[in-house]
């Protein structure tokens, strides 16, 4: 006999996405369940993790780009008259507008609209929130808050409030499809421990249980070759394996979100730290195992640059890249800060010595360095400025490094070997305003909601610090409409 429980909602996560649904569910009077994978220990998938960095100026004032950045990762090559049509009201858009890949202006205005109240909901339940930087050398200047004990904070504020409103968490308990009743979501079908099936009944289903960054299957189908080589880039990304994206295509959802692409930081392959990431990238070269460049290293000094590093290194043999750097580096104003991993570089006096500790080819690598000093420019380092791009660029070299272009040549050389790591990936389900899960026709699925990762929004390029924020604003709407529909289930 299948074991059975009956709810009004059930939230499929226990991140930031799924707290904050279950918690306004519970708040307007819902009986609320919580499904996590993992132990309760490690729940909170990537959340537990991260630092939780929020594109916000202060907890009251969004950053004067937010509308900006959101927009130009909305759509990769849209037909323009399909994205004219989106100029009329919503209710007027037909069946191509409603479902295409493309995130909706109502979808996006709603996250600039509620954005701030969400944060200020978060802090009425104890978290407090304080200014805060990137990591990284350059863009130290975008205005940035976080919560004080980062992303584990929300959990641990949230987590209590859902469990003093009575909010059942189950735990090691893994979502593996829909209950579907004539066109309708009734509940979702779970295992436990030992395999053993559990069957949640729910008069409404919020999936919120991340991308597909744990999942190599998933990450080969999507992303490409190499995908192999593409690490977690914590302990609760392992966790995210694209179940809830899996079971709402079963039910016929829309895709939306660039399947292609994921946003990621280089880290240091030998650590076993979170976010081992290595920054100073750009102040150095970039080789393969075979000892040659193969990528601008100075594309720019935009957060996609660390996107950029990792596509490329993704398709080197074994997906590792080496960051090769020498004493100059002492130049660059507190380059520690952007280095955190917990294992010294290597080190050598010599780049005969430092290719073999790495077992690159020591000819080629002398070559590739000899090769790149040359294109530096000549008399120009003094307009070398590490905290911004800085046009220094090469001459005659492939591939052109773009800035901060200065030779290899002080000892002692040190080399970081770099991976790739999945922070998060774009592609998931389509979702309104409302944060209801859209079928290919652009028609809400009845009773089934989405938030966080698993829905698909960025292209091409992730806007730094606003996956939390538009996670913990997406589960809030998702978890009010649901209880609300508890409430009136003729409303659609």
């Amino acid at each position: 006999m299948i074991e059975t429980h009956d709810f009004d909602v059930v939230v499929l996560g226990h991140g930031i996405a799924g707290l904050s649904a279950a918690v306004a569910a519970m708040e307007a009077g819902a009986r609320v369940a919580v499904l996590e994978r993992a132990s309760e220990a490690e729940s909170g998938g990537c959340t537990r993790y991260t630092e939780a960095f929020l594109r916000l100026k202060s907890e009251t004032e969004l950053s004067d780009d937010f509308d900006e950045a959101m927009a130009e990762v909305a759509s990769a090559n849209p037909d323009p008259g399909l994205i004219a049509e989106m100029d009329s009201a919503s209710d007027t858009w037909g069946n191509v507008v409603r479902s295409m890949s493309v995130t909706d202006t109502d979808y996006l205005a709603t996250l600039s609209r509620e954005a701030v109240p969400t944060i200020q909901w978060i802090k009425g339940h104890g978290v407090r929130f304080i200014p805060t930087m990137l990591p990284q050398i350059t863009l130290a200047s975008m205005p940035m808050i976080t919560p004080s004990g980062g992303g584990a904070a929300m959990l641990e504020a949230l987590g209590n409030v859902a469990r003093d409103g009575g909010v059942a968490f189950f735990y090691e308990t893994t979502g593996r499809r829909l209950i579907e009743t004539a066109g309708v979501i009734s509940g979702l079908h779970a295992v436990g421990r030992g395999n053993s099936p559990i069957d949640f009944l729910a008069k409404a289903v919020v999936l919120a249980s991340g991308g597909f960054e744990g999942s190599p299957e998933m990450l080969a189908r999507y992303v490409g070759p190499g995908a192999a080589g593409i690490r977690p880039v914590a302990r609760g990304a392992h966790y995210n394996r694209g179940e809830g994206i899996r079971m709402a295509f079963e039910v016929g959802a829309s895709p939306a979100g660039d399947f292609g692409a994921y946003h990621s930081t280089p880290v240091d392959e030998r650590s076993a730290r979170a976010e081992a990431k290595v920054l100073i990238f750009p102040f150095g070269i970039v080789v393969n195992r075979l000892g040659t460049r193969f990528c601008d290293e100075g594309s720019g000094a935009d957060y996609n640059n660390y996107d950029r590093i990792c596509w490329a290194i993704q398709k080197q043999p074994n997906s590792v890249g080496y960051a090769i750097l020498d004493a100059k580096i002492n130049d660059v104003p507190n380059y520690v800060r952007a280095v955190l991993s917990d294992v010294p570089p290597i080190q050598a006096d010599s780049l005969h010595d430092l290719a073999r500790k790495l077992d690159v080819p020591v000819g080629v690598l002398e070559q590739t360095v000899q090769a790149f000093n040359k294109g530096c420019p000549v008399g120009q380092l003094a307009s070398f400025v590490p905290s911004k791009a800085d046009g220094l660029s090469t001459v005659g070299v492939m591939p052109a490094k773009s800035n901060w272009a200065r030779p290899i040549d002080t000892p002692p050389f040190i080399a970081y070997p770099l991976i790739p790591s999945g922070i998060i990936t774009f592609g998931g389900v389509k979702t309104n305003a409302s944060a209801q899960v859209l079928n290919s026709d652009g028609d809400v699925i009845p009773n089934l909601y989405a938030a966080g990762a698993m829905t698909g929004v960025y292209y091409r390029r992730y806007p730094a610090a606003t996956s939390v924020l538009r996670g913990a604003t997406f589960g809030r709407i998702a978890g009010a409409h649901a209880a609300k529909r508890v409430s009136s289930p003729v409303q659609v």
